[in-house]
C-alpha cells in the first residue's frame, strides 16, 4: 500500500499533471480557442436531433450520459479536498483546468465521432481502442486501453460510488450498509439489463434534475451568506497567485499547493485526456463530427467550469465565515459542514445529491466498461460483464476503499497513456 501511494504521489504530483495540462494548452491553441463556441455546443445539445436516435445516443442523451459518468462524488468531495489541501486558490486553478480541458474533450470526441468502424455484428463502433487499432494499427495499445477501461469501470466507476451511497444512507438515514448496497445493486442492475436505451433515458431524467438540485443548494447557501461572496472571490484570486500577505516563502508554497491540487482535481473531474467521452460520442446518432464534439465539450463546461466553481465558492465562503470550525474538520467533510448551515434539510439535500451523483456514475461508467469488455471479447460475454459489475456494486458498498482509490489512480495511467498517444498522433486530423 505504501509503495503504491508513493508511486501515485510521484507520477500524479508532477509529470502526469504537466503532460495533461500541456495537452490541454496545445489543443486550445491548435483549435483556435474552440472554447469560444461553447454557446453553440449548448444550443446543439438542447436542439432537435437531425438523425434518428434509434441507432445511437441522441444529442441531449449523449450530453447527459457523458455527464452521468463524470458527475461523481469527486465533484463534491474532490473539490472539498482540493480546497483543504491546496487552499482557496485551488478553486481558480480547477476552474482554469476545466476551461482548457474543454479543447481536449473536443479533440478526442471529434476523432471518435468522425472515425467509426463496424464490429463483428456490423454495428458502427468507435472509441480510443478502435482508433488505435484501425487508424494507427496499434493493437497492443488498443488492448491495453480496453482492459484498463474494464478494470477502471469496476473500481472508479463502481466500488467507490456505491460506497459513497452506503455511507450517505448510513450517516443521514440510518440505513445499514448491506441493505443499501443490495438496493443499489438491484436498481442499477435493472437499468443495465435493459441496454443502452434505458441508460440514456435514465441519464436524461436524472442528470439535469440532480445537477439543478445540488446547484440549488449551493445557490441557497450563497444567497443566505452573500455578504461573504466578494471576500471569497478576492480570497480565491489572491491565493491562486500567491498574493496573500503571509510572507514570500509561505506565499510560494501556497501557490504551489493551489496549482497542484486545483489542476489535479480539474483533470480528474472532467476526465479530459482519458478518452472516455469519446466512447459516447462514437456511439451517438449525430453524423456531423464537429457538432458532436461541441456537444461533448459542453459536458466538460457544465462539469468543471460551472459545478466545481460554484462548489468551491461555497467552501471558501464557509471558510471565511467559520474559520474556527474549518480548522477542526477533515478534508472530506467540508461540504457537509457547509450544507449543515442551511436553515432546513441541509444534510438531506447533500445526501440526496451524493446518492444521485453516485447512481449516475454507476450507470454511465457501466457503459464505458461494457465497451471495453465487448472489444476484448468481440461482443461476447456481455452477461458475464454485467454480473461482475453488479456484484462489484455490492462489494464496494461494504468494503474499505483506501486501497481502491490508490489502485484507481494507477489504473487511470493505463487509460491515459494510449489516449494521449492517440491524440498526439492524430493531431493533424483535427479540422
Amino acid at each position: 500500500m505504501r509503495a503504491l501511494l508513493e508511486i501515485n504521489q510521484l507520477l500524479w504530483g508532477g509529470p502526469v499533471l504537466i503532460l495533461l495540462m500541456g495537452l490541454h494548452l496545445y489543443h486550445t491553441f491548435h483549435l483556435h480557442f474552440i472554447q469560444r463556441r461553447i454557446g453553440a455546443g449548448i444550443r446543439l445539445s438542447l436542439g432537435e436531433d437531425t438523425a434518428s436516435a434509434s441507432h445511437g445516443f441522441s444529442r441531449f442523451g449523449s450530453l447527459t450520459t457523458t455527464l452521468a459518468a463524470t458527475l461523481g462524488t469527486g465533484n463534491i468531495v474532490g473539490v472539498s479536498t482540493a480546497v483543504f489541501l491546496g487552499g482557496p486558490g485551488a478553486v481558480f486553478w480547477c476552474w482554469l483546468t476545466g476551461v482548457f480541458g474543454m479543447a481536449t474533450t473536443y479533440a478526442e470526441t471529434y476523432l471518435c465521432s468522425k472515425y467509426r468502424y463496424p464490429d463483428r455484428n456490423g454495428r458502427l463502433q468507435s472509441g480510443p481502442m478502435y482508433l488505435l487499432r484501425h487508424l494507427l494499427e496499434r493493437r497492443a495499445l488498443a488492448l491495453l486501453y480496453a482492459a484498463a477501461l474494464c478494470v477502471s469501470a469496476f473500481f472508479v466507476g463502481c466500488t467507490t460510488q456505491s460506497n459513497a451511497i452506503t455511507d450517505s444512507c448510513s450517516q443521514i438515514f440510518g440505513i445499514q450498509a448491506p441493505i443499501s448496497a443490495i438496493v443499489t445493486a438491484f436498481v442499477v442492475g435493472l437499468i443495465l439489463l435493459q441496454g443502452r436505451t434505458w441508460i440514456e433515458k435514465f441519464s436524461m431524467a436524472v442528470v439535469p434534475s440532480m445537477a439543478l438540485f445540488f446547484l440549488g443548494g449551493c445557490l441557497l447557501y450563497l444567497i443566505l451568506h452573500r455578504a461573504y461572496i466578494p471576500a471569497a472571490l478576492s480570497h480565491i484570486l489572491s491565493s491562486a497567485f500567491g498574493l496573500e500577505p503571509v510572507g514570500g516563502g509561505l506565499a510560494g508554497f501556497t501557490i504551489g499547493k493551489a496549482v497542484r491540487y486545483g489542476v489535479a482535481r480539474g483533470l480528474f473531474t472532467n476526465e479530459a485526456g482519458l478518452g472516455t467521452a469519446g466512447l459516447v460520442a462514437g456511439n451517438s446518432s449525430e453524423n456531423q463530427a464537429k457538432n458532436q464534439a461541441l456537444i461533448s465539450m459542453s459536458a466538460s463546461f457544465w462539469d468543471t467550469v460551472v459545478l466545481c466553481a460554484i462548489t468551491g465558492l461555497v467552501l471558501v465562503a464557509f471558510q471565511l465565515e467559520y474559520p474556527g470550525e474549518w480548522m477542526s474538520l477533515s478534508a472530506g467533510s467540508l461540504t457537509a459542514a457547509a450544507f449543515g448551515k442551511l436553515p432546513f434539510f441541509g444534510d438531506e439535500i447533500l445526501a440526496v445529491a451524493i446518492i444521485s451523483f453516485a447512481l449516475a456514475t454507476l450507470v454511465g461508467w457501466s457503459f464505458f466498461g461494457r465497451q471495453g469488455f465487448e472489444y476484448l471479447f468481440r461482443g461476447r460475454g456481455t452477461g458475464l460483464y454485467l454480473t461482475i459489475y453488479i456484484l462489484m456494486i455490492f462489494v464496494g458498498g461494504i468494503m474499505p476503499l483506501d486501497l481502491v482509490w490508490e489502485l484507481t489512480d494507477l489504473i487511470n495511467l493505463f487509460l491515459l497513456i494510449p489516449s494521449v498517444y492517440l491524440l498526439v498522433r492524430c493531431r493533424r486530423m483535427l479540422s
